[in-house]
């Protein structure tokens, strides 16, 4: 067993640090997805060369730019301040560095109405179950004011 640390060396990729980003980005509360540079940034992530939506620049100055899309209605500025944090916790855990700059861009966000909880009293047309208009009358006693 060697009795003092030998300082050496390790490499990380550049794929492999896209990779932690791109974990800690979709980790992240409010992130639908990541979002295509331009047309050709599409053709190069089918074959393979490129990430969606992350850009690493691993040299001096170590820097990130992230491309996102939102969920819609969640506020902005909270997501991507939720999404600066765990970047930076993920990169400062795993390679024990921090970027020195970390740009966010929005460029959309996304409507799914799978994340909506559905209205309760309020059902389909076709189901034939009562309109929003008569289950609100429905509920009032008879006597009662605005009728």
């Amino acid at each position: 067993m060697p009795e003092r640390s030998v300082q050496g060396r390790s490499l990380v990729s550049r794929r492999a640090i896209e990779e932690i980003v791109r974990s800690a980005v979709l980790g992240s509360y409010g992130v639908v997805g990541l979002a295509d540079d331009a047309g050709l940034a599409r053709v190069a992530r089918l074959v393979g060369l490129g990430g969606s939506g992350v850009r690493v620049r691993p040299d001096d100055p170590f820097s990130i730019d992230l491309r996102l899309t939102v969920a819609y209605g969640m506020p902005v500025a909270e997501v991507a301040r939720q999404v600066d944090s765990a970047v930076r916790y993920a990169l400062r855990r795993t390679l024990d560095r921090e970027p020195e700059r970390l740009t966010i861009h929005i460029d959309g966000m996304r409507y799914e109405p799978s994340s909506v909880p559905p209205t309760e009293g309020i059902e389909d047309e076709g189901s034939g179950g009562p309109s929003p208009v008569a289950a609100s009358h429905a509920d009032r006693p008879p006597d009662s004011p605005g009728r």
